[in-house]
């Protein structure tokens, strides 16, 4: 297998001042499967401009481990339409790259770049162009018995329980004058975070405060107009292939929700390939980049999400957590021994939190997927989505929302399902394998949701009878049945949702 490394993953990989467990996690498992680690001559000019001399030192030096590519595949007509959107180098290059893989010389990219990632899309190799954490979902997933994650687990700490001393904390150390940061740190000791560890590693930090109208931004240009903001304080994931990331976030607008904030900000430095990784992110869930902000440290790029309660239903993802009341929505079943394994800040009180400690990928997400054989198919995305986790007449009971993000019905093969569904469903793929073939002539379908908010109260099946929105315990839903408006409102009414959540 010949995997082909994009210029920032190089770069990140051979900088000299920081070190990151993720990077290190993808070349153990390109020399750990025997991968040929492919370099384009295109990244050699490159990191040769680079403006730091210890990567373009520490490069020089491993040369070797590299394969660098001896020429450049002619350029394909059907990468050739990219020509007239090539604006910059990097999009020149991008297509170059591409057009490797198109050509066959080799069977993977590793990339960061978004720009990228698009093109090999259009060109129908977008499934062989991973970033890094879906190259290490890929391989954890295939190669099962190669390595065991410890046990993770998100909790909320004080800082003083934290080890300012890992060197996880390098980067910040880096960026905020080292003694400094340990100093802001230190001060905090008795402020709350949220905290994971792998083992005894931490591998991912995440601090918020409220600030409100009268805080003082004098030094964010252009300025921030008096509103309650939540400010991303102190945020940083390591990738392991758990979807981490999109936990954290998910973390972030829980606390936007309770606080009832109008905006969340968050400065990044955008000198890193992790930190433009979680523009990505940010990106992908609303945030728009508002301008900068200048302190002694360097200049530090601010990215805005407006909290304002709306509803976008052609990209719900712009608008999460909030719920369209006027949208389609749907109750579907979800059987006990799924419930809570999928939809972790659902579980019941009789459920003990140690049997769901958060070392599975798809409890972290929140784009999710939900395999159905359901009758009714024709759901859309920004339909609304009520999970109810069966049990009978007192423990049945509603207790979730999502959001439908995408649907899938005309999957082509086991394969495609599989790719899919990995890692946001609670099926390993063996036991997709199993559903897939369970029956030929009914091909499961896919609902790709949002994981949007958990109810306080949890109606049984008794209330939901009594209320009208079941109407007897033989006519429970056995797939997706759909509701009338009043009935979705009663459903809220019982739950006692935060009516801040739903949008009219």
């Amino acid at each position: 297998m010949r995997v082909l490394l994009d210029t920032n993953v190089v770069i990140h990989r051979e900088a000299a001042t920081v070190v990151r467990q993720d990077i290190g996690k993808l070349f153990f498992w390109l020399d750990r499967l025997n991968y040929e680690k492919c370099i384009h001559p295109l990244t050699l000019l490159e990191i040769e401009k680079h403006k730091d001399e210890r990567v373009r030192k520490s490069f020089r030096a491993k040369l070797q481990s590299y394969h660098i590519l001896k020429t450049m595949a002619p350029v394909a007509p059907e990468v050739q339409q990219f020509n007239t959107r090539d604006l910059t180098p990097n999009d020149k290059n991008d297509t170059l790259l591409v057009n490797e893989l198109h050509a066959g010389r080799v069977d993977l990219i590793i990339s960061e770049d978004r720009g990228l990632h698009a093109k090999a899309a259009i060109l129908g190799i977008g499934d062989r162009v991973l970033t890094i954490d879906s190259f290490l979902e890929k391989v954890t997933v295939e190669n099962p018995d190669l390595i065991n994650y410890r046990t993770l687990s998100v909790r909320r700490v004080h800082f003083g329980e934290v080890d300012l001393k890992a060197s996880f904390f390098d980067s910040f150390r880096e960026d905020y004058d080292g003694s400094l940061f340990d100093r802001w740190f230190n001060r905090k000791a008795d402020e709350l975070a949220y905290a994971c560890h792998e083992g005894s590693d931490l591998v991912a930090f995440l601090y918020v405060k409220v600030e409100s109208p009268d805080e003082n931004y004098r030094d964010i240009e252009p300025g921030f107009a008096p509103k309650r903001r939540l400010k991303i304080g102190t945020l940083k994931v390591e990738l392991n292939g758990h979807k981490l990331g999109e936990r954290f976030l998910k973390i972030v607008f829980d606390n936007a929700i309770k606080q009832k904030v109008d905006e969340v900000y968050v400065t990044i430095f955008p000198r890193r390939i992790d930190q433009q990784r979680l523009v990505g992110l940010l990106g992908d869930f609303g945030f728009k980049f508002h301008g900068t902000k200048l302190n002694a440290y360097g200049q530090e790029e601010v990215y805005v999400r407006d909290m304002t309660p709306r509803f976008e239903g052609d990209d719900p993802k712009l608008t999460f957590p909030y719920v369209s009341r006027s949208a389609r929505s749907f109750i579907v079943p979800i059987y006990p021994e799924y419930h809570t394994d999928l939809l972790p800040d659902s579980i019941l009180k009789t459920e003990s939190p140690v049997d769901f400690i958060e070392q599975e990928p798809h409890r972290n997400a929140i784009r999710k997927v939900y395999v159905s054989r359901s009758i009714f198919r024709n759901l859309r995305r920004g339909d609304t989505v009520v999970f109810y986790r069966t049990g009978g007449y007192y423990k049945g009971v509603a207790t979730t929302l999502g959001i439908v993000d995408g649907v899938y019905r005309n999957i082509k093969d086991e394969a495609q399902f599989i790719a899919l569904c990995r890692k946001r469903s609670v099926f390993s793929d063996e036991e997709l394998r199993q559903q897939w073939h369970f029956r030929k002539a009914n091909r499961p379908f896919i609902v790709g949701f949002l994981y949007a908010y958990s109810f306080p109260k949890r109606p049984n099946l008794k209330e939901l009878i009594d209320n009208g929105v079941i109407r007897s315990s033989d006519s429970v839903p056995r797939g997706f049945e759909e509701i009338s408006q009043e009935q979705f409102s009663t459903i809220l009414s019982l739950s006692q949702t935060d009516a801040r959540t739903i949008v009219d």
